[in-house]
């Protein structure tokens, strides 16, 4: 959503033009945010601040795709989390057991409550053979003050103690988008992605067989794309530019 909908609090002009565009044009949509610590309700009401207003229905965050990972790979698991409410609430809701005794998996995502105590136990509990999985691999998040640590920094440490690697569930991971996809009953043949930042969004698209279109309006620049091996489908100055309609008939075609 940042750098595609909005910076910051302030919305990127055209882009509730371009929610309106879907609507009439009766396109499902999502919005994907690998920021693991708000809840759907709250991202609504975030967006309802900008001037758009959607339902809960319509957020697909890094913590719904840990969830849909865990309820696959092994249902009624348990785990040891750290991590806001909104990762909580949707490990609960599939019927994770949160615990700190020989739990199944350690998960880390974004949170305001990371100290040492809970570093360590993470650190124990996975050489005792915990599998670890984190919600996402940014590095950092934007505030209004500068770039803070997000979950692929709050691994770190766990990380080089342990030698284990999480397995990060968030964008570029193409599961992230087929879980996504399955929430808009939708084929990869006829559904988009856009984004504004080549490593995650585009890439993650792009492995998922989707048409993949890069706003410049965010993180990466018109100068950086010869930099990357893989190149989006489009490149838009911004949502403002982009008529849904067009590209999905102009992916049919291909497709055929």
């Amino acid at each position: 959503m940042d750098g595609v909908i909005n910076k910051g609090r302030a919305v990127i002009p055209g882009a509730v033009e371009f929610v309106d565009r879907l609507r009439k044009g009766r396109f499902p949509f999502l919005f994907l945010t690998n920021n693991s610590y708000y809840t759907p309700t709250e991202l609504r009401e975030r967006m309802a601040k900008l001037g758009i207003e959607v339902t809960e229905g319509h957020f697909y965050t890094s913590a719904m795709a840990t969830a849909s990972f865990l309820e696959y790979q092994k249902p009624k698991c348990s785990a040891y989390v750290i991590g806001g409410k909104g990762l909580i609430a949707e490990l609960v809701k599939v019927g994770v057991q949160l615990t700190d005794t020989a739990p199944d998996y350690v998960i880390i995502g974004e949170t305001d409550e990371y100290d040492y105590r809970r570093i360590v136990e993470a650190t124990f509990l996975i050489q005792e053979g915990a599998k670890f999985i984190a919600t996402n691999p940014d590095i950092t998040g934007p505030t209004k003050r500068g770039p803070v640590p997000a979950c692929g920094a709050l691994v770190s440490p766990i990380e080089k103690v342990t030698g284990v690697s999480p397995y990060f569930l968030g964008k570029p991971n193409p599961a992230m988008m087929y879980w996504a996809r399955k929430k808009l009953r939708v084929h990869s043949a006829n559904c988009f992605m856009i984004g504004d930042r080549m490593d995650t969004d585009i890439l993650g698209g792009l492995e998922a067989g989707m048409t993949c279109c890069l706003v410049l309006s965010g993180v990466t620049s018109i100068k950086m794309l010869p930099r990357f091996p893989y190149q989006p489908d489009y490149v838009f100055e911004s949502v403002a530019d982009i008529d849904p309609k067009t590209i999905l008939s102009r992916r049919e075609r291909v497709v055929r």
